[in-house]
């Protein structure tokens, strides 16, 4: 949504007006009807209806058997409760929905001033008003007439402006999905890592009740049992820390993306915009393709193999061992999930 705000100088009263007035989900002025949630933020009630419905998907429209829910504002992370009503029992912000027609009537009054407007390197008084689709970059007319551009394909350049906009808007949606399903892997695998030290620490002290009442016979076959347990939780804790390092990594590195997109999101002049646009999206589409990471699967994390029975002879001491498992057991998926 464009309301001319390329018109208002930096750091102007109402460019800060504007700022204010920015759906967080849609990234655009807020829309009408606006609704106040019980934090005091504002949504657009499409975008708000679109996060209640991502958060309860099988809530039914009013009149069914189910009623209410609940979602998180996206301002603040305030847990909201609604009634059967869903979105549609939110209040409307009409002083918001006032301010939003006072500012478009004052921005559509103020004509566009001159050096506002990025202007064509070859012809110096004219303004980038076309863009050209064959050589993929903003340019003037006088380019297209007569300049480099003039046996090219064109068109409006608040056409591409707001297609390529909207493309920006989706990938970074798409980021931010993929950013939450990793944070839940990453604390499924701090989970996993936990129970794998917990597990180990009760194999453990199971094994020293068993040797302390064999006496010093036993000392020397318990001290090298608990090594091998030992050796086998540093083995799966150090391989699932590894994972959470690989996890962490992509999410910072997508995070630092999607902070990169919501800058680009927020310029305002179509030609600025598009000179970056493009190989930003790019940029954004091949991360969201996600690196192949490994998992751990069920049971990983059990260290119920370390497990021996003490009710033999004394002779059989020095064989005592670990109850045998089955040889070549796999702990890891055999297959690399790809994460979107």
């Amino acid at each position: 949504m464009d309301f001319q705000a390329g018109i208002l100088q930096d750091g102007s009263p109402m460019e800060s007006l504007e700022k204010q007035l920015i759906c967080p989900i849609c990234l655009e002025m807020f829309s009408k009807p606006v609704v106040i949630l019980p934090c005091q933020h504002n949504l657009c009630r499409k975008c708000a209806n679109d996060v209640f419905q991502a958060a309860n998907p099988y809530w039914q429209s009013r009149g069914s058997v189910i009623s209410g829910g609940r979602f998180r504002c996206p301002s603040c992370r305030h847990e909201v409760l609604l009634d059967r009503h869903g979105v549609y029992g939110l209040q409307r912000n009409l002083l918001v929905e006032n301010i939003i027609d006072i500012y478009k009537q004052e921005c559509s009054s103020r004509p566009l001033k001159k050096g506002e407007h990025p202007m064509c390197k070859e012809h110096e008084d004219e303004r980038i008003n076309i863009y050209c689709v064959t050589c993929e970059v903003p340019t003037c007319s006088m380019c297209k007439v007569f300049g480099a551009h003039k046996d090219c394909e064109v068109a409006p350049l608040q056409t591409v402006f707001q297609g390529q906009k909207t493309e920006l808007n989706n990938c970074i949606s798409m980021l931010v999905a993929g950013n939450d399903r990793i944070q839940t892997i990453i604390s499924q695998l701090e989970d996993s890592c936990r129970s794998t030290e917990e597990n180990s620490e009760a194999a453990k002290r199971e094994l020293c009740a068993r040797f302390d009442a064999l006496a010093a016979l036993l000392e020397e076959k318990k001290s090298e049992l608990l090594q091998r347990i030992t050796r086998e939780q540093d083995g799966k804790t150090g391989f699932v820390h590894g994972l959470i390092c690989q996890y962490k990594e992509q999410l910072e590195k997508s995070s630092r993306l999607v902070e990169t997109a919501i800058q680009a999101m927020e310029e305002t002049g179509g030609a600025a915009f598009l000179m970056n646009a493009k190989q930003l999206i790019k940029t954004i589409v091949e991360a969201s393709k996600g690196g192949k990471l490994e998992k751990i699967e069920h049971g990983y994390e059990s260290m119920d193999a370390f497990s021996v029975s003490l009710d033999h002879l004394t002779e059989a001491v020095c064989a005592l061992d670990f109850n045998p498992a089955e040889e070549d057991e796999e702990y890891f998926d055999g297959e690399e999930e790809e994460v979107e």
